[in-house]
């Protein structure tokens, strides 16, 4: 529709009238677009942040370093690997020399090993500072207590008193000779010294005590099954080292844990040990690098319970997995798990992948929720307010112009004003306005009308002016 003329063509700067159309819709583009479009950057913005913290999906293929063939730790990464299996993933264990090699494998940015078994300390005893700053700790898994067995007619109370003899510590780069040279230089017993530091381990060192070949020996991880202790506590002339300065070694070396065995815990029948045993033992960690998926950190920690949370001689029930030690920094994730007790609501309901699916889906409806709904809730509100707010602005402009009318106008000031009336109501008219606010946009108009009228009124004379005053 058009605006009508105003009657009195004095009323227009030059006579002219102003013929233009006035652009009534039932909406204004204009103004739904900068209205709707703060909300829906708001929004993109706020998934585009949830996609940089959502985790991808967890990769269906993880690598393992194991152990030696036939070891302890070679048939936990099978355990490990069938119930993982029973979620997708497909865990390839390779065979390694044991704690050292897992930990330097891990450590290595080529080897391409996702996680390890590594005895606690390893780091301390070897003195090994890797090169890389990613490796964290899921928590201990298990025991893996040293033992130490000995020739002679008494029993020794000290480390100390084998200073002299020949003793068996295991194969180079092994995590038994690396415990066992850190003890045994803590009692003043060092390589170069009197005393014979021989590489032999496992079955080779029994039978060389057995022998006579040795005087000590120390056994630790599959060297020391049950059976191969009971075996050692029957032969005649051989003892077992009781620590008891336990609490001192403890206290010197954080990662060992302190195992006391009844009497009779080995052969009940022949009651062997005969008196209480205390022992030392370093616990086993479940090592990753610290970008492991946290679905597969849960996965892992869930298998850890099943294969190491049964009793046993050395530990009671439910007792592992657990945080009491960790050589390196505990994964955030892995805290949350023991913190919590259970993995998230998600992977507690539904099978794996359908809760990575909904997981990652959640984080990004969560900006949907908060942001993109209420906005366009808010919507109509908003654009109103917006439209409004631009015929107020003319109402302003309108306001200051007439201020400026106020006193004594010279023509070209006139002209200057009314110049500029001419251009706030063009602006009125060409903009589009949403039929929802014709009324305010006609009574503008009106208002405007009415201050060029006051414009273009011939000025009183002066003896007027003074008696009106007057009145």
């Amino acid at each position: 529709m058009e605006s009508k003329p105003e009657a009195d063509p004095a009323h227009r700067p030059h006579g002219g009238k102003l013929r233009l159309p006035l652009k009534i819709t039932t909406i204004s583009w204009w103004d739904l677009a900068h209205t709707l479009g703060p909300i829906l950057l708001a929004s993109a913005l706020a998934i585009w942040l949830a996609l940089r913290f959502v985790q991808p999906a967890p990769p269906r293929t993880l690598t393992m370093s194991g152990g030696p063939p036939g070891s302890s730790f070679e048939a936990i990464a099978e355990r490990y690997r069938a119930i993982l299996a029973r979620s997708g993933i497909d865990l390839k264990v390779i065979p390694s020399e044991g704690s050292l090699q897992n930990l330097d494998r891990l450590d290595s940015p080529h080897s391409r090993v996702d996680i390890a078994l590594v005895q606690s300390g390893i780091t301390e005893t070897a003195q090994h500072r890797g090169d890389r700053d990613d490796i964290v700790s899921l928590g201990s898994m298990f025991y893996q207590p040293l033992a130490v067995f000995y020739r002679g007619p008494r029993p020794i109370s000290r480390l100390s008193q084998l200073k002299g003899k020949r003793i068996a510590i295991g194969k180079e780069g092994s995590g038994t000779r690396l415990l066992a040279l850190a003890l045994l230089h803590a009692n003043g017993i060092d390589p170069n010294g009197p005393t014979r530091l021989l590489d032999l381990e496992g079955e080779a060192a029994r039978k060389a005590l057995l022998d006579g070949r040795v005087d000590a020996i120390f056994l630790t991880g599959d060297s020391t099954p049950p059976a191969t202790i009971r075996a050692m506590l029957h032969t005649r002339g051989v003892l077992m080292f009781n620590f008891k300065q336990a609490d001192a070694y403890t206290r010197r070396f954080p990662y060992l844990h302190k195992l006391e065995i009844p009497a009779g815990a080995f052969d009940l029948g022949a009651n062997l040990p005969p008196k209480p045993v205390t022992l030392l033992a370093p616990a086993v960690e479940l090592i990753a690098h610290s970008d492991l998926h946290p679905a597969l950190c849960d996965l892992l920690i869930g298998a850890a319970q099943v294969v190491h949370g049964r009793a046993n001689l050395l530990q009671s029930a439910h007792e592992f997995p657990n945080t009491s030690t960790y050589t390196f920094p505990l994964d955030e994730e892995a805290a949350r798990y023991y913190q919590s007790g259970d993995r998230s609501l998600a992977y507690r309901y539904l099978p794996f992948w359908v809760a990575s699916l909904v997981t990652r889906i959640a984080v990004v409806l969560v900006p949907i929720i908060v942001i993109l709904i209420p906005g366009l809730r808010y919507l109509p509100q908003l654009y109103r307010w917006r439209v409004d707010s631009r015929i107020h602005r003319r109402y302003g402009e309108l306001m200051a112009l007439e201020r400026q009318s106020l006193g004594e106008l010279t023509e070209e000031r006139r002209a200057a004003l009314l110049e500029r009336l001419e251009e706030i109501e063009r602006s009125v008219i060409l903009r589009k306005i949403p039929g929802s606010h014709a009324e305010q946009l006609y009574q503008l108009r009106e208002h405007i009308g009415f201050v060029r009228r006051n414009l273009a009124r011939p000025p009183q004379p002066a003896s007027q002016q003074a008696h009106a005053a007057g009145t």
